[in-house]
Order: C-alpha cells, then structure tokens, then sequence
C-alpha cells in the first residue's frame, strides 16, 4: 500500500514584534489542521530557520494566545538569511521537516526574504503583513498597527495634562521609520497641535510653520507628533532648534520607544490578524505563491511580494489638512 508522506505548513514570525502576531499564529495553525494539513512552528525567525529550531503545533499549542503581545514564536533578525549559504542551510531545513509551504508574518524586510527563498528554491511562501509601522503596500492596515496606534494616544493624553499644568512644548516622538501613518494618525486622535512626517518633507520649514500658526499665548499647552527619522534627527533635533531659535518656549521631549510594540492586541488587530491567518491557508488550497495577503475595503486580497515590498504605500495627505483646520 502507498503512503504518502504528511504536508506541513511552517509558520515563522521575523522583524520587529507587533501586537496581533500570536493571533495570527492561533488563526493559521488551526486554519490549517482543520483543512487537513500539519502545522511546524518555526522558532526566532530565519535564524531558527537555519538552526533547525522547528516543533509541530497543535490547536493546543495556540489556545489562549488570541489577547497576548509579542509572539510565542519569538522573533529575530538574521544577519546569515541574507547571504545564499543561510538560504540554503533555510531550505535544507524546510525539506528535512517536510515542509512544503511557508507562512512568513512580518514586515518588508520578513517578506523581502521569504521573497528570495522562493525565488531560489521555488519554496511556495505566503506573507502576512506583521508590522505597527504600517507602511507595506496593498493593504489598508498591518497587523499591530491599531495597537500602536492606541497605545500611542494612551500616552500622549496622559502627556498633555503635564504639558497643561507648565505651558510646555512637548515633542512626543513615535516609530514609524519612514512612513508617518502613526504619528499623522495619532496626532489626529489625541488633538496634537501638529505631527512632522516624512511624507510632508517639502521646501516649507515644518517647525516655523508649527510656531508661526499652531502655538499661540491662547494656547496654554501644544504637543507635536514626531515620526522618527534618521534623516531628521527626530523629536530631539525638533527640541533643540526651538531652543536655539524661539528662546521663550520652554521644551520637552518624549520618545515612547518600545512601549508602542507591547501589550494586548486591540480587538480590531486580533479580528484582522484571525481574517488574514485563515486567508493564507484559504491562498495556498487556490494555488497562490509569493504573494502577502492583506486588506482592502474590509475585503482580503493578495499582493504580490514584488508589490508589497517594493511600491510606496501613499499617506493621504487629507489627514494632513485634517489636523491643520482641528489644530488652531
């Protein structure tokens, strides 16, 4: 009698942690044994790719993870996944396990790599968009994002009754890297006076026209939303210039840093990752491959890798005009 040897689907999570990955681990492995296939995790990422760091799952193993941060897969760069020796210690890996397809939940750099796995080794790879920057192409939010985004508001409002009681100038700087979605998006939500984003990066001054119109003697309080940025310096450089260049404000900076990746996923971020884990499994039974699966218009949809990496996801610049006519 033939038999045929069992398909495992592996599931890794890479990049920075957000909030939501775990119910997105819960989503696919119990998708997948409920349509007949084996689940591996793999464990830290590409780098437990290359070392062998595998264990199958159960629906046991995801139980009661739905409402925690972080992931119980852990997470890790690797350094040996972006030369062809780690990729191919990778996939030599993959094939001892039998794992036939693998579901790759992070950021572009994550989906960049599972990118040239499956271009190498024609390993089928499915992404799924893990990431509080928010800022990967073809869908209208990444896992983790509202999370962030919320935690972000907790504070800033929290921030505000500090900057009330002193008449401060607070520069509150955010994650976000090159995309300004959580700092333009925050300011909006917290009633910030201004957010300065790279998006917004034209030959205006975004500093003089926050002092020119935003912060008046009417004003006893002003907060500012800064996207971190290596090119600007961040909220520290925006804090020194006013120092050096408006003496008469007194100024204060707070990076929030690591709290914006933690805590319990918020509801939104829990339904969107359960949507997005069974949309991977429902992609590999069609016959999908290199593809993200994302939202759209509250529908899910598949990007191509090439797409999802490499195109600019563009910020509505309505928000910006949004925060001007709020903030005055």
């Amino acid at each position: 009698m033939e038999t045929t040897e069992k398909k495992y689907i592996g599931i890794l999570t890479s990049g920075g942690d957000a909030s939501g990955m775990n119910a997105a681990i819960r989503a696919v492995t119990r998708s997948a044994i409920y349509n007949g296939f084996g689940v591996k995790g793999i464990y830290r990422g590409y780098e437990g790719l290359i070392a062998g760091e595998v264990r199958e799952l159960t629906t046991q193993d995801v139980s009661g993870i739905i409402c925690r941060g972080g992931t119980i897969l852990k997470t890790a760069r690797s350094e040996a996944f972006t030369t062809p020796e780690g990729r191919k210690k990778a996939y030599e890996t993959l094939v001892r396990e039998h794992i036939s397809a693998l579901i790759v939940i992070g950021g572009d750099g994550s989906l960049a790599g599972a990118r040239a796995l499956a271009e190498e080794y024609d390993v089928v790879c499915i992404g799924l968009p893990g990431t509080i920057d928010n800022d990967l192409y073809g869908t209208d939010s990444t896992i983790g994002y509202d999370t962030a985004l919320n935690t972000i508001v907790q504070c800033v409002d929290k921030i505000r009754d500090t900057a009330t009681s002193h008449d401060r100038i607070f520069f509150v700087e955010v994650m976000g890297r090159d995309a300004g979605f959580l700092a333009q998006n925050s300011a909006i939500a917290s009633g910030a006076e201004a957010a300065i984003i790279p998006e917004d990066r034209t030959d205006a001054d975004q500093l003089e026209q926050f002092i020119s119109r935003g912060f008046r003697k009417t004003k006893n309080s002003s907060i500012v939303i800064v996207s971190e940025s290596p090119k600007d310096g961040g909220a520290m450089h925006y804090a020194e210039r006013v120092r050096k260049e408006y003496p008469g404000y007194e100024v204060r900076v707070s990076i929030l840093g690591h709290l914006q990746r933690g805590g319990a996923p918020s509801a939104y971020d829990r339904i969107l990752a359960s949507r997005l884990g069974v949309g991977a499994i429902e992609a590999l039974m069609e016959g999908q491959r290199n593809v993200m699966v994302g939202i759209h218009n509250d529908e899910v949809v598949y990007v191509p890798f090439v797409q999802a990496i490499k195109d600019d996801k563009p910020l509505d610049k309505s928000l910006i005009r949004v925060l001007n006519e709020l903030s005055i």
